[in-house]
């Protein structure tokens, strides 16, 4: 095993192989996608595939990891800040950035071994899920929101973490995708204001989405059909917990209606 690896030991023997040949996907690499790969990069991932069209802002600052003030200044790219902060940790990294939207390089992820998708919108969440299942490939979505708008209470803060593997449930059967949310969404597009972000639930949602990948690709605790693929968050309280879904359903054999034909 690499030197390096040592302290990691315990994700077993293929540690180095998982580490140096897995492709991993990162689609959007604001808040949540740049705290995924920074974590990445610390455990020793070589091989990424960058995916996101926006130019940093000043507003990115407070959530953004490794960007910097002259980031702001020079309106440096997001996939170039993903790709400066993998290079100080492995300059021999297999880097593909992509500086546009996912779904016009939706060849390019097909060859992925896993993808987190950190995405703003339900509709885009939609189409990234479509594709991973086509192309059969674990996906693990992110998502964190601050509701400030309720009268006489506190603002409340919640979010997600949603693995949709091949052959399990998705998320329109979790409840988490639905036909009126999504009529919604589209009714409402560009006039969904500015949302309210900060950066640490995108930690919490961000380090539960590795330790379920590093399950999936290590198969470490050697529960990978039986562990958790949908938690909820929930910011005020600061517990992080099996959705509803999963205390009813983890012990079933609980397929997918919606891609029958997608099974790993």
């Amino acid at each position: 095993m690499d030197l390096k690896n040592n302290r990691q030991s315990f994700l077993g023997g293929n540690l180095d192989k998982v580490l140096s040949q897995s492709l991993v996907g990162i689609i959007g690499l604001g808040g949540g996608g740049s705290q995924i790969v920074q974590q990445l990069a610390h455990i020793g991932f070589k091989r990424y595939l960058l995916c996101d069209f926006d130019t940093i802002e000043e507003t990115n600052l407070n959530r953004l990891v490794g960007a910097t003030i002259s980031d702001i200044e020079s309106k440096s790219r997001k996939v170039d800040i993903a790709v400066r902060l993998i290079r100080s940790l492995h300059p021999d990294a297999e880097i593909q950035s992509i500086p546009k939207r996912f779904q016009e390089e939706a060849a390019a992820l097909m060859k992925c071994n896993i993808i987190f998708g950190c995405l703003d919108g339900l509709g885009n969440r939609d189409q990234l899920e479509r594709l991973t299942r086509s192309a059969k490939i674990p996906y693990i979505d992110i998502g964190m929101d601050v509701n400030d708008k309720i009268a006489t209470e506190p603002p409340r803060m919640s979010g997600q973490v949603i693995a949709s593997l091949p052959g399990c449930p998705c998320m329109r059967c979790y409840g988490y995708l639905n036909e009126e949310e999504l009529s919604k969404e589209y009714a409402a597009y560009g006039d969904a204001g500015v949302r309210p972000q900060v950066i640490w639930p995108n930690g919490v949602l961000s380090s539960t989405a590795i330790g379920i990948a590093l399950n999936l690709l290590t198969h470490w605790t050697d529960r990978s059909n039986k562990q958790i693929l949908y938690y909820e968050y929930d910011g005020n309280s600061g517990t992080l917990k099996p959705h509803l879904f999963y205390e009813r359903e983890l012990h079933r054999n609980t397929s997918c209606p919606h891609y029958p034909g997608f099974h790993s």
